[in-house]
C-alpha cells in the first residue's frame, strides 16, 4: 500500500520566508510590523502592516523564477 505524500513533501524552500516581528505589534489590533525575508534570494524588507507584508510575498512568489545562465 503506498503512503500519502508527508506534508513536509509538499513544502518547498522557494516558498520559505522568515518574519521577524517587532516588539509594539498588536495582531489582535490589526497593527502588523517587523521585518520579512524570502529565504532563496535573501530578498528582505520592513512592513508596517498585514497588507505591506502579503504584497511582499505576492511579489516574490509571482516573480519568474531565475533561472541558470545556459552553457
Amino acid at each position: 500500500m503506498n503512503k500519502p505524500p508527508s506534508d513536509q513533501s509538499l513544502l518547498s524552500p522557494h516558498r520559505a520566508f522568515v518574519i521577524q516581528l517587532t516588539e509594539n505589534m498588536d495582531a489582535e489590533h490589526g497593527r502588523w510590523a517587523g521585518r520579512a525575508e524570502h529565504v532563496t534570494s535573501g530578498q528582505a524588507t520592513r512592513f508596517q502592516s498585514l497588507d505591506e507584508l502579503l504584497a511582499f510575498v505576492t511579489r516574490i512568489l509571482i516573480a519568474p523564477a531565475k533561472q541558470p545562465p545556459e552553457e
